[in-house]
């Protein structure tokens, strides 16, 4: 059987501060580093001791200092991909959240939804996010090893979810998957009939520990 644990980076600097996030590169708060622990601890339960694992994260901080703790507990390195970041905001980065808030042009509730310009300069369409996504997965998924772990964000979350079931760019309109920030999904493909599953989404039981 195939199985991806996809990983939604804990508590960050620019959640605590009020900051738009994007790529602007917050780092881990000591909560954050104590949840990226038992996120590595709850996906070493879940993971067979015999298999082998393949870690690729985003590459900015707070995924990339999460991806360190699993690494750590699982002796592999972890494959850094851009592709994986979280939507570009543009000028809005490291900005207020109300100063986005106050410029924000929200999607139609009909027509060009992916293409839509939310009126902040420099930030990626929604299109453009997922087209990076689903690149990323294109490529991760051609890779042999069955148990792979992905570091990202809680929006890309949805693309790569997305990219596992095969949904197609064109149907993600209206799509958004919600999984709290240091939560666990779950996808998984049998040896059979290779049915694609989505096993569990943003599970947080484990930073009850």
């Amino acid at each position: 059987m195939r199985s991806i644990h996809v990983v939604t980076h804990p508590e960050a600097s620019h959640h605590v501060e009020g900051l738009v996030g994007g790529w602007h590169d917050s780092h881990l708060t000591p909560a954050g580093l104590r949840e990226a622990a038992l996120i590595a601890r709850a996906l070493r339960t879940e993971i067979p001791e015999d298999a082998e694992v393949e870690l690729i994260s985003s590459d900015l901080l707070r995924t990339r200092r999460t991806a360190e703790e699993i690494a750590g507990v699982f002796g592999v390195e972890p494959v850094l991909d851009r592709r994986l970041r979280e939507k570009s905001y543009g000028e809005a980065e490291g900005k207020p959240q109300e100063w986005l808030d106050k410029r924000f042009v929200a999607p139609p509730a009909a027509g060009n939804r992916m293409g839509h310009d939310e009126g902040v300069p420099g930030a990626e369409t929604k299109a453009e996010f997922a087209e990076r996504v689903y690149a990323a997965m294109d490529e991760i998924l051609q890779r042999p090893c069955t148990h792979k772990i992905i570091v990202t964000h809680g929006f890309a979350l949805t693309f790569v979810v997305a990219a596992w079931i095969r949904m197609p760019i064109e149907s993600l309109g209206y799509i958004n998957l919600r999984a709290p920030s240091g939560s666990i999904t779950h996808l998984s493909e049998d040896d059979f009939f290779h049915n694609r599953r989505l096993d569990r989404l943003g599970d947080t039981r484990h930073l009850d520990g």
